[in-house]
């Protein structure tokens, strides 16, 4: 109990400790206490811009690590498979694709880029229940086809920055995982849709645990797991999907995270939910913080930062995976 509480506190207060610094650094400098007083009385100048152009680009960065981070923890419960992850089976550029196409054809429908990338989102975890059905959903089946889709998706969706088209690549831009010019309005789609993920994520926590027994235990206890497995992938798919489609295409939050989590607060979903949901949001800011200061003025996308971490914790995790099996 001791040891929850320490790691929570430990991760709220490094939490806010980046949230601040982050405001206050940049091209424009402020301290703690002129951000307050200007974010109160809305007098000074420098404070304005700071509210209406990285205050915006904060708070997205929060809700995507935490969206990405919940929906890590959901799609492993669901696979029962630690190497699950939106990015890595190919639900974030499926979600990608999808509203890039969309947008691309119909550029008046852009607003409805989130209802796209929920549905790209779906589609790509459709196909990959789809073709390891006959496996049984084996972890490692589930975890290769994943990325095939992935790359697949990624491949396809980095065609079009060769057509050359204005819309193209103003929609490819809409995408990326930079997030310079990131408005309230972003901060208002996120807010809406990721808060209803991550609430909804809190009613699943006993139906995540009981998916960690057998498929036949879990139906002994009352629990229908294929509507279980169903619903709580359906969260899982909105909470990474409306993350690409405001935050861009970021891979390995959902595999780092939950790992980190049961490390820090055990396999227990009732504690492991809401501390993946802050330590994402602080990986993401954190990430986003280093690429816009540590060469600034230029910018490394936070995606660039998360797969130089990502890659080798997945290998990491491969290997110990292959011990676990005797390989």
């Amino acid at each position: 109990m001791y040891k929850k509480a320490a790691w929570f506190s430990a991760v709220i207060i490094l939490l806010a400790g980046v949230t601040i610094f982050s405001a206050m650094t940049g091209s424009i400098k402020v301290g703690p206490l002129e951000l307050i007083k200007g974010l109160i009385t809305g007098t000074n100048e420098e404070v304005a811009v700071i509210r209406d152009l990285r205050l915006p680009r904060l708070i997205v960065s929060l809700l995507t690590g935490a969206a990405l981070a919940v929906s890590g923890v959901l799609l492993q419960a669901v696979m029962r498979n630690p190497l699950a992850d939106a990015g890595v089976i190919g639900i974030s550029s499926g979600a990608g694709l999808v509203s890039l196409l969309m947008v691309t054809i119909f550029p008046a429908m852009y607003f409805w880029m989130p209802l796209f990338s929920c549905i790209g989102g779906a589609i790509a975890c459709l196909l990959v229940y789809s073709f390891s059905w006959r496996s049984g959903l084996q972890p490692m089946r589930l975890i290769l086809v994943g990325v095939a889709i992935n790359a697949t998706f990624t491949g396809l969706g980095q065609s079009f920055n060769y057509r050359g088209s204005y819309a193209v690549t103003s929609v490819n831009q809409a995408i990326s995982s930079i997030f310079t010019m990131k408005t309230w309005a972003d901060v208002e789609i996120l807010g809406l849709y990721g808060s209803i993920g991550l609430v909804l994520s809190l009613f699943l926590i006993s139906w995540c645990n009981m998916l960690s027994l057998q498929d036949k235990t879990a139906g002994n206890l009352g629990l229908r797991v294929t509507q279980a497995r169903l619903l709580i992938s359906v969260v899982a798919v909105l909470l990474a999907s409306v993350a690409t489609a405001v935050g861009g295409l970021i891979a390995f939050v959902g595999l780092l995270v939950p790992h980190i989590g049961r490390m820090a607060v055990g396999s227990d979903h009732k504690a492991l939910i809401p501390f993946s949901a802050l330590a994402g949001a602080l990986l993401i800011l954190t990430a986003d913080t280093l690429g816009r200061t540590i060469l600034a003025p230029t910018e490394i996308p936070a995606s660039i930062i998360m797969t130089v971490i990502g890659g080798p914790f997945l290998i990491f995790m491969l290997r110990r995976s292959d011990r676990h099996h005797g390989n």
